[in-house]
C-alpha cells in the first residue's frame, strides 16, 4: 500500500535528519513509501519550505538521474542567539567558579539538550567549509566533539594525554599548558588522521590556549590541514598571555576567584564571527 503524505512527510524528515549532508536519492524515497517521484518532489518542497521558514537549515534539491535532495541543519541568526544566550544563564552562576579561575561545566555538556545546541551551532559556523574530521582533546571535548560529528555527517578523533596500547602506533608532540606553565605531551592514533584531511578542532574551555596550540601542532604533523577552532567557553588568560588568538567562543566567561567569588557569563564571538562575517560577504 501507497504511504499516506502525512506519514510519508514525518518518516523523510526523520530520515533526513538522521542522515544530514548525505544525499538521499529520490528514487529511494519512492521505492520506500511506493509513490511517483513528482509526490517525493512535492513532500521534499514542504519539508524544504518548513526548515526555512523556522531557521532550522536548508534542504537542496539536486535535479538529474543521480540527483536527490541534501539536508544542512544549521540555526537562524534568530536561533543562534537565542541558543547562545540560554547558554549565557546556565553559566552565569557564581557557585561554577574553581580555583585557578575554571569554570565548572561538566553537568551542562552532559545535558543532551545542551549538547545539541552546543552541537548545531558548531555545526553552523562550519555550514559552508569543508570539513572532514573533528578532533578534540580527552576528555571533557568528547561529547562536544561527538555532537558536532553527528551535525555534520563526519567523524571525530580523540587525541590523547597518555599512551593507550589499543590505539596503535601514535604521533606525539610537546606543547606547553597554558594554566600552569610547564611542558606535557599529547598523542594520537596514526590511523585516525589521514594526510591532507580538513580539520576542525573542538573543546570545552579555553583559556591560555596551550591545549589548543598542542592540537594545531598534531595537525602538521600529519599533513592536514586546520579549518577552525571553536571552544563551549573562553575565559581570562593568565597573566593575559593567550597563545591562540584564531578560536571563536560561543561564550565568554569573566571571572574572580577572590574574596567575592564571582562570575561574569556573556556571548563570546561567535555570533559576530559567523553572522557579521556572513552579512559582510553579501
Amino acid at each position: 500500500m501507497k504511504v499516506r503524505r502525512s506519514n510519508r512527510l514525518v518518516d523523510m524528515t526523520r530520515y533526513l535528519l538522521e542522515h544530514p549532508r548525505s544525499l538521499v536519492s529520490l528514487k529511494f524515497f519512492g521505492e520506500r513509501y511506493e509513490s511517483a517521484k513528482s509526490s517525493i518532489s512535492e513532500d521534499l518542497g514542504i519539508v524544504k519550505h518548513t526548515f526555512n521558514e523556522w531557521g532550522q537549515g536548508r534542504l537542496e534539491t539536486i535535479p538529474g538521474a543521480s540527483g536527490g535532495a541534501v539536508l544542512t541543519p544549521f540555526y537562524s541568526q534568530e536561533n543562534a542567539a537565542k541558543a547562545i544566550d540560554n547558554l549565557v544563564e546556565k553559566v552565569n552562576d557564581d557557585s561554577r567558579l574553581l580555583p585557578g579561575g575554571y569554570v565548572y561545566l561538566s553537568d551542562l555538556i552532559g545535558q543532551p539538550d545542551i549538547l545539541r545546541q552546543v552541537g548545531k551551532l558548531i555545526a553552523t559556523q562550519y555550514v559552508d567549509k569543508d570539513v572532514d574530521v573533528i578532533m578534540t582533546v580527552e576528555t571533557k571535548g568528547i561529547p562536544i566533539a561527538q555532537s558536532v560529528a553527528m551535525y555534520m555527517n563526519k567523524p571525530f578523533v580523540i587525541v590523547r594525554n597518555s599512551s593507550h596500547i589499543t590505539e596503535g602506533p601514535t604521533v606525539s608532540v610537546n606543547y606547553v599548558s597554558g594554566s600552569v606553565q610547564r611542558i606535557k605531551k599529547m598523542e594520537l592514533s596514526r590511523r585516525t588522521l589521514s594526510a591532507g584531511a580538513n580539520v576542525l578542532v573542538v573543546d570545552d574551555f579555553m583559556k591560555g590556549g596551550g591545549t589548543i596550540t598542542g592540537m594545531k601542532s598534531l595537525i602538521k604533523e600529519f599533513d592536514a590541514h586546520l579549518v577552525g577552532v571553536t571552544v563551549l567557553a573562553e575565559g581570562h588568560p593568565v597573566n593575559s598571555q593567550r597563545l591562540v588568538n584564531d578560536c571563536t567562543s560561543l561564550i565568554k566567561v569573566e571571572t574572580d576567584d577572590g574574596a567575592e567569588k564571582k562570575i561574569v557569563a556573556q556571548p563570546g564571538t561567535f555570533m559576530e564571527n559567523v553572522f557579521d562575517k556572513e552579512t559582510e560577504n553579501k
